[in-house]
């Protein structure tokens, strides 16, 4: 896929993974719509970057309907929805029904909504392109935040799962696997600081794969290797995960939890 003329939709694009997408896209010729929860920053930032803004909580179907029906009615089509706002919340089982509930709502069911509403006029002009920003966490795990693991791996099977059922009707999908990236989402995750790399270097990896049409984008060398070494020796890797927890936890030592009390948004470790 190239970029210029096309229109592209992005959520969660007031700050992080979101924002450095969209001001790539309108710096490549695209009519970008950004979209975020937060509208005071959404709008500036969007000014900023020449992006049309649409304020949309993705945490309710309603949000992402109006988003899509919002772009259609204004510019005619949607040629990439970049599906990309998330949030981190919450540690263990411990963790309240109604941030599991929330958590799942953002992260998984906003893809859903997303398809749910936007493969009508896609399948009608029978091309389109879904971006999902899921999670190398989604391939591997999350050491810190449980239901940040459980509801990226749901929403790379989601992803899997629109590829193989639409791809014969015109349907592109590609899936944003990204480790860590300097965004507020890993202000509290030192050991993904340690690897972490800038929004600008995730935007030229993932922009290489679109252009090509790829599925799954990663930002790190390392995280294919150890899907692979995941799927080899499936009990090894789990005790390797065992032991980098217990270092990740003792980066922690003394500092606040992964999760907090409040999500952290728009950004993907």
């Amino acid at each position: 896929m190239e970029f210029q003329n096309k229109i592209i939709v992005v959520t969660g694009a007031a700050s992080g993974i979101g924002l450095a997408l969209a001001t790539r896209f309108a710096r490549e010729g695209g009519a970008v719509i950004a979209s975020d929860r937060n509208a005071g920053v959404g709008e500036q930032k969007a000014a900023e970057i020449g992006a049309r803004f649409f304020a949309a909580d993705v945490s309710r179907e309603e949000g992402v309907s109006a988003l899509i029906a919002d772009v259609l009615g204004q510019e005619g089509r949607i040629d990439l929805f970049c599906s990309n706002a998330g949030i981190a919340i919450g540690a263990g089982p411990e963790t309240p029904d109604k941030d599991w509930d929330l958590i799942h709502r953002i992260n998984v069911m906003s893809h859903v909504w997303a398809a749910r509403h936007l493969l009508p006029h896609y399948l009608e002009r029978g091309e389109g392109y879904f971006l999902n920003t899921a999670s190398a966490a989604g391939l591997l795990t999350e050491l810190h935040s449980a239901p940040y693991a459980v509801t990226k791996h749901g929403a790379l099977a989601f992803a899997e799962w629109l590829a193989i059922t639409y791809a014969d009707r015109g349907i592109k999908v590609s899936c944003l696997c990204p480790e860590g990236v300097w965004t507020p989402m890993i202000q509290n995750a030192p050991i993904l600081q340690q690897t972490a790399i800038t929004t600008d270097e995730l935007v030229e990896k993932t922009l290489e794969v679109l252009r090509r049409d790829g599925f799954l984008i990663t930002t790190h060398p390392t995280t294919l290797q150890a899907f692979q070494n995941k799927a080899n020796d499936y009990d090894g890797w789990i005790g390797k995960m065992r032991r980098l927890r217990e270092k990740a936890m003792a980066l922690l030592a003394g500092g606040q939890a992964f999760g907090g009390d409040a999500p952290r948004t728009e950004g993907h470790p």
